[in-house]
C-alpha cells in the first residue's frame, strides 16, 4: 500500500520509497532556489572565518581551506518545497579538521552559519559533527555551480536543505541558539522532512 502516488514512483525508480520523506516527491533535477542574487566570487580573497565560543578563532583562505584532509559521502536532500533528490555525492571538508584548529569550548552547543548576503543558517552543533556532514566544494566530482553555493556550502544530513547554507563564509559557534534566516521567517528550527517540520506553525 502507498501512501502516494510519489512513493510508487520512487518504487518504480528502484529505491527504498522509506526514503522519501512524507510530502515530498522525487526529481532527478537539482532545482535551483535561493533568496536573492546568486554572488560572484574573487578566490584571492575569499576566507572561511570560525569564531564565537572556541579557543582559537580562524580565518582561513581559500587554499589553507583545501589544504586539509578532505572527504566525500553520497546522501539525499530534502527542499521544504517539497522536492528530494537521492544519492547526491558531496565532497570537502568535514567539521571535524577545522574543530581541531578552533578547539571549541565546552559551552560550544549551537552553530551558526552565515553565508553571502546575510543569510544565515542555525543547527546544533551535534548537527555540524554529524559523520556525513561536510563543508562541501564539490557535488557528483564537479565544483558546485555558483548557484548551488559555489566556492563552499554547508551540507548537514537529516534536515531540509535550508539548513545546508549555500555561499558559506563562517560558523559561530554559541552557547545559545539564534534562529537563522529562514527560521525568522516562520521556519521550523528543527527542520527534520520525515516530520514534515516545515513551518512552526
Amino acid at each position: 500500500m502507498f501512501r502516494s502516488k510519489a512513493e510508487k514512483k520512487v518504487l518504480e525508480a528502484g529505491y527504498d520509497p522509506a526514503r522519501l520523506p512524507p510530502g515530498q516527491y522525487l526529481t532527478e533535477k537539482w532545482p535551483v532556489l535561493h533568496a536573492g542574487s546568486v554572488p560572484s566570487t574573487d578566490l584571492a580573497t575569499w576566507t572561511f572565518a570560525v569564531s564565537g565560543e572556541v579557543e582559537s578563532p580562524v580565518s582561513l583562505s581559500w587554499a589553507e581551506l583545501n589544504a586539509l584532509p578532505r572527504t566525500e559521502h553520497t546522501q539525499d536532500i530534502h527542499c521544504v518545497t517539497r522536492w528530494s533528490k537521492f544519492d547526491v555525492t558531496f565532497e570537502g571538508i568535514h567539521w571535524r579538521e577545522v574543530e581541531q584548529l578552533v578547539r571549541p569550548k565546552p559551552s560550544a552547543r549551537f552553530a551558526i552559519a552565515s553565508a553571502e548576503q546575510g543569510f544565515t543558517a542555525n543547527v546544533p552543533i551535534s548537527s555540524l559533527r554529524d559523520e556525513h556532514a561536510l563543508l562541501a566544494t564539490h557535488a557528483n566530482g564537479e565544483p558546485l555551480a555558483a548557484e548551488h553555493g559555489y566556492p563552499l556550502r554547508l551540507v548537514i544530513p537529516g534536515k531540509y536543505f535550508w539548513k545546508s547554507a549555500k555561499w558559506l563564509r563562517g560558523i559561530e559557534l554559541s552557547a545559545n541558539d539564534k534562529p537563522g534566516f529562514w527560521e525568522r521567517y516562520g521556519y521550523h528550527n528543527d527542520a527534520d522532512p520525515f516530520e514534515e517540520q516545515r513551518y512552526q506553525f
